[in-house]
């Protein structure tokens, strides 16, 4: 009896169990299956996202082409305005030197004409006291002889001041022709200038249009700090190609900036917007300095050397790069336009760019750095204080 009860007790459990079994697997097919759609969900949510993703980094990237192109077309167009600029005032230089070349010119000719009247004046007066008249009247020869002299030298001087009279007027007459010429010039310029200025103003509201549309596509941090990242990687290899080239194409000899820690000048003089080592967004910090300056400032080489970098760099907008030699260089970020080229050597003090906010700045100024074998330093202590 015992045996019985207990092979039914067997029998019993191994029927729960398989029901149990059962039932977990009635229950766990439908959840495996609404987990597996919710994956499926999950993962079409990413390629989505990472979609999103690329089509607005297309959007930005396309948009900073535009900025480029913008920028790069502001650039030629401060050129030709500084360039017109230079030339206007060498004109009027000229102008100027020539209205006193005029003035003297003018003063020269009366001279000429007072001497001319008073020889005709006294060669009126020796001929009423003619040879003739001296002879009736029985003068000695030598008297008649030095007379007759007398009238020889005065009639050469009239006939010589009668020819520079003559070049003094076709001198002044030249003179006011050329400030004719030169008075046009000065006009056309003007003029030039005007339209060049114009067509910088028309540039210049482009390119703040697209400048807002990327700081709106740059609107979280993330992006904005991936956007630095990216910035600084670009900048770090164009120093790489510009050390590169500059090593390759060492003919200047330049002793480095070692022996003048604290004493170069200041590129542009302004409120510092930005020191060095401060945070710039996230864990990012400045490696240079930005220094604030009107737009069409000035900016000057800190120090002798050669330029191995002049181009629009993204964040950076247009950028020269000067080699000091001994693996010193300085960096002039933000520019509104380049006054040298690749290769160019310049010395201290030397205009080299023109301020801006290119690369897409809010404000005017210049991003200053120098790196010492490729290494950012603090320039502020390089710079005469």
């Amino acid at each position: 009896m015992r045996d019985k009860i207990k092979h039914l007790g067997n029998i019993l459990r191994a029927s729960a169990l398989c029901t149990g079994a059962l039932l977990c697997l009635t229950f766990s097919q439908p959840s495996l299956a609404s987990n597996q759609n919710q994956l499926e969900g999950v993962k079409k949510e990413i390629s989505r996202q990472q979609d999103q993703l690329s089509t607005k980094q297309k959007k930005i990237n396309t948009l900073q082409q535009s900025l480029k192109q913008q920028e790069l077309a502001i650039a030629a167009t401060a050129q030709k305005i500084h360039k017109a600029d230079n030339q206007l005032k060498q004109l009027d230089r000229s102008i100027s030197k020539l209205q006193q070349e005029q003035q003297r010119l003018q003063q020269q000719q009366l001279g000429q004409q007072e001497m001319l009247k008073e020889l005709l004046s006294t060669q009126y007066r020796q001929g009423k006291n003619s040879q003739l008249a001296s002879l009736l009247s029985g003068e000695d020869s030598t008297e008649l002889d030095r007379m007759s002299i007398y009238a020889e030298r005065l009639s050469e001087a009239r006939a010589k001041t009668l020819d520079e009279l003559a070049a003094t007027t076709t001198e002044l007459q030249l003179k006011a022709h050329q400030l004719t010429q030169q008075r046009q010039q000065q006009k056309t310029l003007l003029t030039q200038l005007k339209t060049e200025k114009s067509t910088l103003e028309n540039e210049q509201r482009q390119r703040h249009k697209t400048v807002r549309t990327i700081r709106g596509q740059l609107k979280s941090d993330s992006q904005y700090l991936s956007e630095l990242k990216s910035n600084e990687q670009r900048l770090v290899k164009e120093i790489a190609k510009a050390k590169a080239a500059a090593e390759a194409a060492r003919r200047v000899p330049m002793d480095g900036l070692a022996r003048h820690k604290g004493k170069l000048p200041w590129p542009v003089t302004g409120a510092i917007l930005h020191h060095y080592d401060t945070p710039q967004q996230g864990e990012l910090r400045w490696k240079g300095m930005v220094i604030g300056k009107a737009t069409g400032s000035q900016v000057k080489a800190v120090y002798s050397g050669k330029i191995v970098f002049a181009d629009w760099l993204r964040g950076y907008g247009l950028m020269l790069v000067i080699d000091h030699g001994k693996g010193d260089m300085s960096f002039y970020g933000y520019n509104q336009t380049l006054l040298k080229k690749v290769g160019d050597v310049v010395q201290a003090n030397e205009a080299i760019a023109l301020v801006g906010d290119s690369g897409g700045q809010e404000r005017s100024g210049l991003y200053f750095e120098i790196r010492r074998k490729g290494n950012p330093t603090n320039p502020k202590g390089w710079l005469k204080r």
